[in-house]
């Protein structure tokens, strides 16, 4: 679907846009890949990676902006949404800044995207927009129900949205893993709690999930991928082995465990090979059976949450992932 596309990623020269360009270069040769953020430092050196490739472009603007959206989407035949203000205590000493970005930009994308003919939306989500405890997480829900609702709000034409959602990114800026390798030099790592757990997944993961999305997707779900999850602890001593752990309590909106699927979307949910599909109750979605494929719906109880997860990942196995990844920890 993506072969010699023109694909726009939003928020591109964040840590999912550092992975997803170059692969998505690779394994599809679209005719043009626009990068499209507001940061120029972050254009001008992501740019230098790419000088060679007439493929990839750079185009500053905000989804605030709803016309400097419609330009940029000229032409354009997908897009992966990946701009948002997603750093929790950011969010709630910022409430307006957030909402303007992760709401009203979400409304101005779909608009444009509508207006301007695109065939395909993928949108980024969060284990936060599940069940929320906190302004970014309620922010990422209402986009979430944005994204759906716009493939009735399309009318005639054609365009489709579809969201995927996932939860702690391994290495990426801001992480919990770079934190800690920061802190190893002082024999002390500062915990939340020792109960906490988390899921873990890779960009490269990330990246592959919303390839799947844009191949499987009718317009309106929701792509959870089966990832393992670790305690807080686990993490700390496969950084740190012989660190002490000093618990300083959850910070302001965070949750204890994550959540990707609640008990609520558990009716409409549906179980696949490697990942889950929530389906949407408007229009009666999650019984149309081109959405449903060949799912398996799940229990009616059913969780996902990164405490009761089947699938846990050991100390070892983080320890070899960052002896393998050192050099970009963070720095995307």
């Amino acid at each position: 679907m993506l072969n010699n596309a023109s694909i726009l990623i939003t928020g591109g020269t964040g840590s999912f846009g550092h992975t997803f360009v170059p692969l998505t270069l690779a394994k599809y040769n679209p005719c043009r890949l626009v990068i499209f953020s507001r940061d120029e430092m972050k254009q001008w050196e992501m740019a230098k990676l790419y000088e060679n490739d007439d493929r990839v472009r750079f185009f500053i603007g905000d989804v605030r902006d709803k016309d400097r959206l419609a330009r940029a989407l000229k032409g354009i035949d997908f897009v992966v949404h990946a701009a948002a203000t997603k750093i929790v205590p950011t969010a709630e000493y910022n409430p307006f800044e957030c909402v303007k970005t992760n709401i009203n930009g979400a409304m101005n994308l779909i608009d444009a995207c509508i207006d301007q003919g695109v065939k395909g939306v993928v949108a980024l989500s969060t284990d936060k927009a599940s069940s929320p405890s906190n302004l970014y997480g309620a922010t990422k829900l209402a986009s979430d129900k944005l994204f759906i609702a716009g493939n009735s709000y399309s009318g005639t034409q054609d365009t489709r949205f579809a969201v995927v959602r996932y939860g702690n990114v391994m290495g990426s800026r801001g992480s919990v893993i770079p934190f800690f390798l920061s802190q190893t030099d002082k024999g002390v790592l500062p915990i939340t709690d020792a109960r906490m757990t988390r899921f873990m997944i890779t960009l490269e993961e990330g990246v592959d999930l919303v390839w799947h999305a844009f191949d499987d997707m009718i317009g309106g779900e929701i792509y959870v991928k089966k990832i393992p999850s670790m305690m807080i602890t686990d993490v700390a001593n496969a950084i740190a082995p012989t660190a002490q752990h000093e618990f300083v309590g959850i910070r302001p909106g965070e949750k204890l465990h994550e959540q990707m699927i609640s008990a609520e979307d558990a009716p409409h949910t549906f179980e696949y090979e490697g990942y889950y599909k929530i389906l949407p109750t408007i229009y009666n979605w999650s019984k149309d059976e081109a959405r449903i494929k060949k799912g398996k719906p799940v229990h009616p109880d059913f969780t996902y949450s990164s405490d009761n997860n089947l699938a846990w990942m050991d100390s070892e196995t983080l320890s070899s992932w960052i002896a393998q990844n050192r050099d970009k920890i963070g720095k995307i």
